[in-house]
């Protein structure tokens, strides 16, 4: 079990409901449990098969992982993937019906192609964080418009972890760094946007948010400038990941869902936990 929970990367899903929680807050709509509940399906398929795709690559470059060590068969973790990616598919079309099924099928697409043709491309970053933007989407229905600022800012943060997680092996590159920090800056103006025209405490909130934002992602990114190695890397895509809840709280305190966004923050710390014993990247 813990092997299954290693592929799919299993603490990092914490990230991943607050995709869609941020795009029902900007769309003015109640957040769905089951649309969240999709989007963990539908990352944890994606976690299951970049593994598979990468065992060749695993094998010299991380060997610890699951398929590499022997703990996971390779047939095993493609039909998970599968599974996973049928099962998120028609949760969302319980959830949400034929646009939310649509919005997922898309989602599930941009994942598989990702993982085998794009992530080794120069495309490879933008077309990660199109699906954190899909993601944010499901969740805003048929007001999708509303949800594209804060998509946009997820997505915007979602590109810096790539970045990041391309020097994991060699280390970061000069630049490397750099691209981050510019990532996670245009995330946090974009989620700002997201919330001018709302009001004054909705702002407020999202601003303070914001600002732990900042204070949790650039220093750590930063300091890849001066200690570059492989290690830090990794850790700086751990936290990285861990990042993108407080940018989901802030798009969802900008649209009035202060409880929502408290219940947000509370499952940091349960992820910086659970990310110190089962890996994230």
């Amino acid at each position: 079990m813990r092997a299954l929970l290693e592929l799919v990367r299993a603490p990092a899903a914490l990230s991943v409901p607050g995709d869609t929680m941020a795009g029902a807050a900007a769309a003015g709509r109640r957040p769905a449990p089951g649309l969240a509940l999709a989007s963990v399906l539908m990352y944890w398929s994606g976690m299951a098969l970049n593994d598979w795709a990468d065992r060749e690559a695993d094998a010299v470059e991380r060997p610890e992982r699951p398929i590499p060590s022997g703990r996971v068969r390779p047939g095993a973790a493609l039909g998970l993937a599968a599974a996973l990616t049928c099962a998120g598919l028609a949760t969302a079309a319980v959830a949400g019906g034929r646009r939310a099924l649509t919005v997922a099928g898309l989602l599930a697409g941009a994942v598989w192609a990702y993982d085998l043709g794009l992530k080794r491309t120069a495309a490879g970053p933008a077309s990660m964080a199109a699906c954190r933007v899909l993601d944010v989407l499901l969740g805003a229905g048929e007001q999708a418009g509303a949800a594209v600022p804060a998509a946009l800012a997820i997505g915007a943060h979602t590109y810096g972890i790539s970045v990041l997680g391309r020097a994991e092996v060699a280390g970061a590159a000069p630049g490397t760094a750099e691209r981050a920090l510019v990532a996670s800056t245009v995330a946090a103006g974009l989620a700002a946007a997201s919330c001018v025209r709302n009001g004054a405490a909705a702002r407020a909130g999202a601003g303070v948010l914001i600002a732990g934002y900042l204070a949790s992602t650039l220093p750590v990114q930063a300091g890849l400038r001066a200690h570059p190695d492989p290690e830090n890397v990794r850790q700086a895509v751990r936290l990285s990941i861990l990042g993108l809840i407080p940018l989901q709280a802030a798009a969802v305190a900008g649209g009035g869902r202060f409880t929502t966004a408290s219940a947000l923050l509370c499952s940091l710390p349960l992820g910086r936990w659970l990310s110190s014993r089962l890996a994230t990247s």
